[in-house]
């Protein structure tokens, strides 16, 4: 494997994309909007287009079922007058699940000339935002005092929603073993002790 430097401080970038997510509780629902810029830090003079890009997606998702409820796009900087034209399109995420397949039916609906490249990506990574937005939610329970661990209302056997979803989360892996051994998200340091700390305690 070959190290990539970093380019050195005062390098101005030919592009640059930037991606913001931000998500509120709104009733038992989440509200997550997602804003996508394309901008070239170089443009300073005004002789060029400094923004290319910036769009945003809007969607309500029920948490009891991570089920979108509402979709809305909107553009507001864009390369085409006719851009503007696929924003409805959007709307055809309500009734999408963000959990398990997401990812998969958002670019069967949106991808290529089914929709806009950038809003599409928009809607393909928002399905782990609101998986981040839940247990952020949950977290914040955590912390009032009004629930002992992120997995409260989860069964107590581990979050639905992360099983499988990276190598910590196995099925059996890491996270099932530290679970198993007495460990609880969202309680103790932070990041969670090593395997091997947790093993030790219950063989102790």
């Amino acid at each position: 494997m070959t190290d990539v430097a970093r380019p050195g401080e005062d390098a101005v970038p030919i592009h640059r994309r930037a991606i913001d997510y931000r998500a509120w509780a709104v009733d038992d629902d989440l509200v997550v909007v997602g804003r996508l810029t394309d901008s070239r830090p170089w443009a300073k003079d005004g002789s060029t287009v400094a923004t290319v890009h910036d769009l945003e997606l809007r969607v309500r998702v029920r948490t009891a079922d991570l089920t979108i409820t509402g979709a809305t796009a909107e553009m507001h900087t864009f390369p085409h007058t006719e851009c503007p034209t696929i924003e409805a399109a959007f709307a055809g995420l309500v009734g999408l699940n963000v959990s398990r397949g997401y990812t998969r039916e958002v670019q069967t609906r949106f991808g290529g000339p089914r929709g806009c490249t950038h809003l599409e990506h928009l809607a393909r990574s928002l399905g782990p935002v609101v998986i981040q937005a839940v247990t952020s939610r949950r977290a914040l329970s955590v912390s009032r005092g009004e629930s002992d661990d992120l997995l409260a209302g989860g069964g107590g056997t581990g979050s639905p929603w992360a099983r499988d979803s990276c190598h910590i989360w196995a099925e059996g892996g890491i996270a099932d073993q530290k679970l198993a051994a007495g460990w609880r998200p969202g309680t103790g340091p932070y990041p969670s002790l090593a395997l091997v700390t947790f093993l030790d305690r219950s063989d102790g």
